[in-house]
């Protein structure tokens, strides 16, 4: 039996509110093939962000201050075709992860990068990281 202060994973089961920035499209240098470390051209990428809080945040008040806000994620995506080359995409979603968990409501996130234009024969190449908060 489980002391009722014992902490665990949080799952969702119990239901979630889930923000999401969905298909934005940018462009950042990024790659680790000789390729793809043209200065003049940067690569198109797809960027999805989900957000997992508990849902009941939006119950406490109305505004940006009762919910969790995906701008500041949507903003940060926004510089990347400024940035310096990234050889690697999960250097981008790592980055993502640490945004999404300034906001202490957010218990969960899933992120990921594919770059469209990779393989003629495949809609996209990428990475996904799904990671919950403490973990």
């Amino acid at each position: 039996m489980r002391a009722p202060n014992e902490l665990v994973p949080w799952t969702g089961e119990r239901g979630y509110a889930r923000m999401m920035v969905r298909d934005l499209i940018t462009h950042v240098r990024l790659g680790v093939h000789a390729h793809e470390r043209h200065p003049d051209k940067p690569q198109r990428i797809i960027v999805n962000v989900e957000m997992f809080g508990d849902g009941k945040s939006h119950l406490q008040g109305e505004g940006l201050a009762s919910v969790i806000d995906y701008d500041p994620i949507h903003a940060a995506i926004q510089d990347w075709p400024n940035r310096p080359h990234v050889f690697l995409i999960e250097t981008l979603l790592e980055e993502l992860i640490v945004l999404c968990f300034k906001d202490p409501r957010v218990l969960a996130c899933r992120v990921s990068i594919v770059k469209p234009d990779i393989y003629d024969a495949a809609a996209a190449a990428g990475v996904e990281i799904y990671r919950v908060r403490g973990q």
